[in-house]
């Protein structure tokens, strides 16, 4: 029988995880994104652990309170992607489903572009391809939609923004669909918490990541996930996502905003389910 993980390490640090369903059924590794933690994705992996599957999701680097090095240098690409290599080993039940969500989806193309033979198949929600992405800020509205990322990309000065006035940052998650509730864990387990700062750390980061560690493309069977009231991602990226996929690559459209393990996910458990069960059509 395979044992439950509630922590794992990695170079001194140690990683929060949240393992349920099965022992021993097929193991869907789940990472989330900004600005919340592995409690966003309970409605998806409890469907998915309805199914038979075992699901894993790390609260990751700058969210775990064992797990938040200063500097941004200790947020690039690599270090993240070297973290989940870490969890799968220590699962020991490899490759794994692998499913990303937001930031969760840029570490889940980045490990499945980098170490392949770790990864059966991969479902992204929301954030295409890193190097769709790129082309997408030249071909679309998209470099306006990620304007925000410009601003917590400055040193300490988007946080003092944040708590001195939360009601703005509320606002703004608001008006990209997230619910009050959601919006509450967010303060409770994010901000409340002190990890604000390294979670933030991972847009820092970002102009120290070369491009080479996110650009590769993907042989692994893929289902990207982009919803039509996504106000952050519009749908050019996820269209170029398939030149950036060489397995078997599904683009699935589906309503709903920028929050789709929470807001739809029984749909995302059965585009997860179909992916797993058909992984090459």
């Amino acid at each position: 029988m395979s044992t439950q993980l509630t922590t794992f390490s990695r170079a001194g640090l140690e990683f929060e995880v949240v393992d349920s369903g099965p022992a021993d059924g097929p193991v869907v590794l789940a990472l989330h994104g900004f600005p919340q933690t592995a409690t966003s994705l309970e409605p998806l992996t409890t469907l998915l652990n309805a199914r038979g599957y075992r699901t894993i999701a790390p609260n990751q680097r700058g969210y775990s309170p064992g797990a938040r090095p200063s500097g941004r240098l200790a947020y690039r690409v690599p270090e993240l992607v070297d973290d989940v290599v870490a969890l799968i080993d220590d699962i020991d039940r490899g490759p794994v489903h692998l499913v990303g969500h937001d930031w969760g989806a840029m570490v889940a193309w980045s490990v499945a572009a980098a170490r392949p033979e770790l990864v059966r198949t991969l479902v992204t929600v929301s954030v295409p391809h890193p190097g769709a992405f790129a082309r997408s800020m030249i071909s679309s509205d998209q470099l306006l939609r990620s304007s925000y990322m410009a601003l917590f990309q400055l040193p300490v000065l988007p946080e003092r923004l944040i708590r001195a006035r939360p009601d703005l940052f509320d606002q703004m998650l608001a008006k990209s669909g997230m619910t009050a509730e959601a919006i509450a864990r967010v303060h409770t387990e994010v901000i409340d918490t002190g990890a604000l700062t390294t979670a933030l750390n991972w847009y820092r980061a970002l102009a120290m990541t070369t491009p080479r560690a996110v650009t590769g493309r993907v042989t692994v069977p893929v289902t990207h996930v982009w919803s039509t009231g996504d106000t952050a991602l519009n749908r050019r990226g996820a269209e170029l996502t398939a030149d950036f996929v060489t397995g078997d690559y599904r683009l699935a459209v589906v309503d709903g905003s920028h929050w789709l393990p929470e807001e739809r996910p029984d749909e995302l458990a059965a585009l997860i389910t179909d992916r797993i069960e058909s992984p090459r059509g």
